[in-house]
C-alpha cells in the first residue's frame, strides 16, 4: 500500500495485529471469516494475541456491546449501530468489517440521492444495447459482491437514504437472495455474506425505516462517552493517530489543551457545566466526541505551521468557533454566554477566553 495515500483502510493500518491474531486463533470461526468471533473482539477491545503482539484498543466502550454486535453478525441476522452522532459507529463498522472479511472497502454511502441502482445492480448501457440484456452487462454494486463472495457490506448513514429505496434492502435481508428479473435469475448470498448498517438518531431530515425492515436488524446502540476522562482519552488517542498518519510536524504533547475542547464540548452539549450548578443554552450542532478529534486535528496542523509547535489557546480559539457557531444566530449567543459566564471566571482560562474573543 502507497505511503501517500491520504487515508488507510483499517486492514491496512493494524495488518501486523490482524496477522498475529489469525495465526493464533484455534476457535471455531463462522465460515468465511477471517478470525473467531473471540479475536474479533480482542482485536476492537485491545489485548494480546498468542505470540505476545499487543493488540491495540480501537473502542473505548462497553465489552457486552461489542460481544452482541460480532454475535450477531455471526447468525443470518444484519447489525444496526445507532446512536448520536460521533458515537464511533463508522469507526466501530469499518473495524469489524476488516477483523470479519479482511476488507472493509465494501461499502455503500447512503445518500438523498441514493437509488435502488446502487444496492441492487445497474447495467453497462454499451453491453446492452449490443447485446441485450446478459451476465456481462451486469454491473455489480458492493452488495452483490458482498453476496457473492460471502462478505460484510456496510451501509453507512441509513436512514439517509430514501425509504422507498431501503425497503430494497428488504429481499436481500430476509432471504439472501437478490432477484434479476430482466435475466431470469437470481443472485444468492453465500455463507459470511451480512450487513453493518449505521444511523443516528439525532441529525434533521432523516427517513425512518419501516417497520418491516427494522425487524431485519438487530440494533446496538452506542453511547456517548460516559465521562469526561474517558472522552478525553479517546480525542488524545485519535488526535495522535490521525496527525501521525497526515505527517503533521511534531508538537509539544497536548492533552490539557484537548481536555479544555473536550469539556467545553461536553458542557454545551450538555446545557450545563460540569458540576451542575450552570445552565448553558446548547448549540445546534452535536458537539461530539468525533468533532472534538477533528477540532484537535486542525489546532495541531495550525500550531506547527504556525504557531510556536504547541498547541494553545490561540490555536484552538477559531477551530472551536468554527465547531460550534453553525449557526451564527443561536449558536453565537450560546457560545457568548458560555464565554462570559464560564470561561471567563474560570482558573486558568483567561488566555482562552481572549482568544476566541478576538475571533468572534
Amino acid at each position: 500500500m502507497s505511503d501517500t495515500q491520504l487515508r488507510r483502510s483499517a486492514e491496512d493500518i493494524y495488518a501486523s495485529e490482524l496477522f498475529a491474531l489469525a495465526k493464533g486463533d484455534d476457535r471455531p470461526r463462522p465460515e468465511n471469516w477471517k478470525l473467531s468471533p473471540q479475536a474479533v473482539v480482542t482485536y476492537l477491545l485491545g489485548g494480546k494475541a498468542k505470540d505476545g503482539t499487543v493488540i491495540s484498543e480501537k473502542y473505548v466502550g462497553n465489552r457486552r456491546l461489542i460481544e452482541t454486535a460480532v454475535a450477531t453478525l455471526a447468525t443470518d441476522r444484519a447489525l444496526l449501530l445507532l446512536g448520536l452522532p460521533g458515537t464511533a459507529k463508522s469507526w466501530v463498522s469499518e473495524h469489524l468489517a476488516a477483523a470479519i472479511s479482511g476488507s472493509s472497502q465494501r461499502l455503500i454511502q447512503c445518500t438523498a440521492g441514493t437509488d435502488e441502482n446502487q444496492i441492487r445492480y445497474s447495467w453497462n448501457y454499451a453491453f446492452l444495447l449490443a447485446k441485450g440484456p446478459s451476465p456481462e452487462a451486469l454491473v455489480k454494486t458492493p452488495m452483490v459482491r458482498a453476496m457473492e463472495d460471502g462478505t460484510l457490506l456496510r451501509l453507512e448513514e441509513l436512514t439517509r437514504m430514501g425509504s422507498d429505496v431501503q425497503d430494497t434492502l428488504i429481499t436481500i435481508l430476509s432471504e439472501k437472495t437478490l432477484p434479476v428479473p430482466e435475466l431470469d435469475m437470481a443472485i444468492s448470498a453465500r455463507r459470511g455474506f451480512n450487513v453493518i448498517a449505521t444511523a443516528n438518531n439525532r441529525d434533521k431530515g432523516v427517513n425512518d425505516l419501516s417497520s418491516a425492515l427494522k425487524r431485519r436488524f438487530n440494533v446496538v446502540v452506542l453511547p456517548s462517552p460516559a465521562t469526561l476522562e474517558e472522552e478525553t482519552a479517546i480525542v488524545v488517542k485519535r488526535v495522535g493517530e490521525i496527525g501521525t498518519n497526515l505527517t503533521l510536524p511534531a508538537i509539544q504533547p497536548a492533552d490539557k489543551e484537548l481536555a479544555r475542547i473536550v469539556t467545553v464540548f461536553r458542557e454545551l452539549r450538555d446545557g450545563k457545566t460540569l458540576n451542575g450548578k450552570i445552565k448553558l443554552k446548547t448549540s445546534t450542532g452535536s458537539l461530539s466526541t468525533a468533532e472534538a478529534i477533528s477540532v484537535g486535528v486542525s489546532a495541531w496542523a495550525e500550531a506547527a505551521h504556525f504557531g510556536n509547535g504547541r498547541i494553545d489557546a490561540h490555536a484552538l480559539a477559531a477551530n472551536i468557533v468554527g465547531a460550534i457557531v453553525k449557526d451564527p444566530v443561536q449558536d453565537g449567543v450560546a457560545l457568548s454566554e458560555y464565554l462570559e459566564t464560564v470561561v471567563r471566571t474560570r482558573d486558568g482560562w483567561g488566555d482562552l477566553y481572549g482568544a476566541i474573543r478576538e475571533v468572534m
